[in-house]
């Protein structure tokens, strides 16, 4: 992406199997107004579900004041408490859990005392107590629906929507070089700016890059892998993005590095820079895969192909998943409005159909995680000036989003994967992977 990409926000847990036996218990309050049966009904319903919910224990405080704590053992203190603050609508609740528990945080009908990190965590560690409601079939209707109306042009104007938020919003928050993707620690106590520069690093060792070599960088965000790929190795260095606020920032850091004679960054799409037959030693793309789309994977693989010399060598830097699923609702609705998160078996399945062969697969999962809560840390030290640009609504979606992140990466099975691959044999390269690490 040019620097992330969706991820998965779990879902509030409203199971059905709690239903039943609620409903028995409404039918017994007869003495009560409707509306008082009606908030009965549904404290009885959340009630049995968070009883279920495997936890040190936690309280909850409902619309009327009511304080119960749940998961109690041996007088401990509720570690978090949330708060309703007003009856919720249990049937949408049901219907789209993902989607309506984000905006319900989002316009503070829920919220949380606490570390809303553990309160994740505890959602993801439950998710089998209430992942069975939704109609899978029918979101993944709608989602397949949705990606084949989005042509070219919907999907560049989708991508914008996310990252020409403005420079100033990204500099808030992210490291200096404004790396938005996941950063490489050597140790846990590795700075955010210290650990992107390590990722780049990483990365272009990998590639093997040699001086006067040619490389594109697919979604170059705010271009510090280019720049410093031209600097350090010699080579000259192209990045496509389709950000204008990330293709401004790139150029003006291009003429401060003094490098405009090897370095160029272009605001176009990877598929219309294919149809110029141009042809590169390098090709790396890191966090853009995801705004691909489930049915142009192949279509990537194949532009790729047309562009990349015979044994030449790319490396792709995509967030995935365990199984293919479709995305997160509320993350396409409110943070990445285009978006695919492929299986790590749907990317290596098309690698061969192109004739690509793959070198190394390395999982950065937990990198990710501590990227993401590092972002989370730094985006609470600012929501003051976020507010007052934005609003409140924006800072509870972004701090969502952020913290549900790296709760996700830590315990879903969302995780992060570079591949390096080769365009058909390469006999030449390292016999071992010491290359990666000198």
């Amino acid at each position: 992406m040019a620097r992330t990409s969706p991820v998965f926000i779990p879902a509030l847990p409203f199971s059905i199997m709690v239903l039943i036996p609620a409903l028995l218990i409404n039918l017994a309050v007869t003495t009560k107004s409707k509306y008082e049966r009606s908030s009965h009904m549904q404290k009885q319903l959340l009630g049995s579900l968070f009883c279920r919910i495997k936890s040190e224990p936690f309280a909850v405080t409902y619309w009327d004041g009511d304080t119960v704590v749940y998961g109690v053992e041996g007088g401990q203190e509720p570690a978090f408490r949330m708060i309703i603050n007003e009856k919720l609508d249990l049937k949408e609740m049901l219907c789209d859990p993902e989607l309506k528990f984000g905006e319900a945080y989002m316009d503070k009908k829920i919220d949380f005392e606490g570390n809303l990190k553990d309160i994740f965590n505890l959602l993801i560690l439950n998710q089998d107590l209430f992942n069975g409601n939704k109609n899978m079939e029918k979101i993944l209707q709608r989602f397949m629906k949705s990606q084949k109306e989005t042509g070219c042009r919907g999907q560049a104007e989708k991508v914008q929507y996310h990252y020409d938020l403005g420079n100033d919003f990204y500099k808030l928050w992210l490291d200096d070089t404004m790396s938005y993707s996941c950063a490489y620690f050597e140790t846990p106590d590795d700075s955010l700016g210290q650990a992107q520069l390590q990722k780049i690093d990483h990365t272009l060792r990998k590639l093997q890059l040699k001086e006067g070599e040619t490389l594109l960088d697919i979604g170059s965000g705010w271009g510090w892998l280019v720049i410093k790929a031209a600097r350090e190795y010699g080579v000259n260095a192209l990045g496509v993005t389709l950000s204008r606020e990330q293709e401004q920032e790139t150029r003006r850091r291009i003429q401060e590095a003094g490098l405009e004679d090897r370095v160029e960054v272009r605001l176009v799409d990877y598929r219309d820079l294919a149809t110029e037959k141009p042809v590169f030693d390098k090709i790396v793309s890191v966090g853009m895969f995801e705004h691909v789309g489930k049915d142009y994977i192949p279509e990537y693989f194949r532009h790729l192909d047309s562009m990349l010399k015979p044994g030449g060598l790319s490396l792709l830097h995509t967030i995935t998943r365990p199984t293919e699923v479709p995305p997160n609702e509320w993350l396409e609705r409110y943070i990445f409005p285009w978006g695919y998160i492929p299986s790590l078996r749907e990317v290596v399945w098309e690698l061969p159909e192109h004739s690509f062969h793959l070198i190394d697969v390395e999982s950065l999962r937990m990198h990710y995680s501590m990227t993401t809560g590092r972002w989370a840390d730094n985006f609470e030290q600012v929501t003051e000036r976020v507010e007052e640009k934005y609003g409140e609504r924006f800072v509870r979606m972004w701090r969502l989003f952020l913290v549900g992140c790296s709760s996700s990466f830590m315990h879903s099975g969302l995780d992060i994967h570079q591949l390096l691959f080769s365009k058909g044999l390469n006999n030449d390269l390292p016999l071992t992977r010491q290359y990666m690490y000198s």
